[in-house]
């Protein structure tokens, strides 16, 4: 079969041919998937480059996706053949007390810190969905009941609307609430706005650099409005809060920013006894004022990743149209040409993603 694959960091994603899983017994604890659509993200390039981490090669990238359940191992009883699926590509070792994680077929670990199990765990189950068919152990799968008659290539969002949601519900947010999205000109920022719009929040002001993008959002629901960010946090932080008032929660959602001062212009607009919400990117130390965090009450929240109860929830607010994914504008690539593929995804922001459609 044919996949995307990296031999080393420094041979770039090639199209090769690879053993097919499911000409082979399925592995325990695994699930063979045929791949109908994965998203591809806009910072592909960058992480094939090797700027956003390392991982083990070679590998058949790809961090989640859509597929469908074509074989399963004899231990495995969550999914069964013929069910659609999402990859949420988290592969949670389940230790209460010492957590450990990774992301399967990408970078990324739980707390940033390599353990002898996560490189175990990302050796044994290495490969991801960039492929005609992928072998995936069942703890990185949601079943998603009656997804078969849904585009899949709109369904192949829900593992970013799943991200974003886990930060949207660790923010608390409730129905007629103001809630700002900083960042919300990238995919997980957007993927943020239209779950907080689901929540029933009043106000969603989407805050991006991008005014493009800025404008395509507003168009998705009156209760949007925008602020074009200017990377002074003494302008946007008074930006967002004459956008919204009193801002109930912030969610940060911004990617590999130069520095922090867009962040920090969150924290500026929240309100006192407000929540801010981290959930993205930015590598930088935040300057946060003791006395002052204390006194106005603020909550702050960590978010990364899912729990399989979000993405399910999710999935329920979709497939019951309260979550409108109709203002998605994806872009479909195949597998031809990796190269092209990437050029196309890193092009895209806001409503517009790539995917890949093996």
């Amino acid at each position: 079969m044919k996949a995307w694959q990296m031999f080393s960091p420094d041979d770039g994603l090639r199209l090769v041919e690879v053993p097919d899983p499911s000409e082979a017994p399925v592995r325990g604890g695994g699930v063979v998937l045929d791949v109908l659509a994965a998203h591809v993200p806009a910072y592909t390039d960058v992480l094939v480059a090797g700027g956003r981490g390392g991982f083990p090669t070679p590998i058949v990238l790809g961090p989640g996706g859509i597929g469908r359940v074509r074989a399963v191992a004899d231990d495995v009883f969550g999914v069964r053949p013929g069910d659609v699926v999402v990859v949420d590509g988290l592969f949670r070792t389940g230790r209460a007390e010492d957590p450990e994680e990774a992301i399967l077929g990408w970078t990324g670990l739980g707390g940033d810190r390599p353990t002898p199990t996560t490189d175990r765990v990302r050796d044994v189950w290495r490969d991801g969905t960039f492929a005609q068919r992928a072998v995936l152990p069942e703890r990185c799968l949601v079943a998603l009941p009656g997804a078969a008659g849904h585009d899949p290539v709109r369904l192949a969002f829900l593992p970013w609307l799943a991200i974003a949601g886990e930060a949207v519900e660790r923010g608390g947010v409730a129905a007629g609430q103001s809630v700002a999205v900083v960042g919300a000109t990238g995919s997980l920022g957007t993927a943020a706005l239209l779950v907080a719009l689901s929540r029933g929040a009043g106000t969603v002001v989407a805050a991006g650099r991008d005014r493009a993008v800025l404008a395509e959002l507003a168009a998705l629901d009156p209760r949007v409005r925008t602020v074009a960010l200017t990377g002074s946090r003494e302008v946007d932080g008074p930006a967002l809060r004459a956008a919204a008032g009193p801002v109930d929660v912030v969610v940060d959602a911004l990617g590999a920013v130069p520095h922090a001062e867009a962040t920090m212009s969150g924290y500026d607009a929240v309100r006192t006894d407000g929540t801010w919400v981290l959930v993205g990117g930015v590598r930088q130390d935040l300057p946060i004022p003791y006395g002052q965090f204390m006194h106005r009450r603020l909550t702050l929240r960590g978010s990364w990743m899912a729990r399989p109860a979000t993405t399910t929830a999710l999935w329920r607010s979709i497939r019951a149209g309260v979550l409108d994914l109709s203002g998605l504008r994806p872009q479909v690539v195949d597998l031809a040409d990796p190269g092209a593929a990437l050029r196309v995804a890193a092009a895209t922001g806001g409503p517009s993603y790539a995917v890949l459609v093996p």
